[in-house]
């Protein structure tokens, strides 16, 4: 049985967590800068919110589903985007 009132308070920290993401994605994607981004470090991220979704689903959390979801969505984008900002930066070159 799931708790609500611990999970709003998971799902409330997972909201502010992928508020945190925005201004990566903004500076990748609207100002086409990947200058300071390390792909292998948000690689590894997207492996651990992958680990802490699989969790999550195994414990029955929505909270830690719909959060680390959330975040495997934008770190997906970011991903995508400083890598095609890199390749197009090496390719112009």
């Amino acid at each position: 049985m799931v708790n609500w009132w611990i999970e709003g308070i998971g799902i409330l920290a997972g909201v502010l967590g992928i508020i945190a993401w925005f201004p990566q994605l903004k500076k990748i994607w609207i100002g086409r800068s990947s200058e300071g981004i390390s792909l292998l470090a948000f690689c590894l991220i997207l492996i651990t919110l992958t680990l802490w979704f699989v969790y999550g689903y195994m414990i029955d959390s929505p909270a830690l589903m719909i959060g680390n979801g959330a975040a495997w969505i934008l770190i997906a984008f970011v991903i995508i985007g400083a890598w095609k900002n890199k390749n197009s930066f090496q390719g112009s070159s």
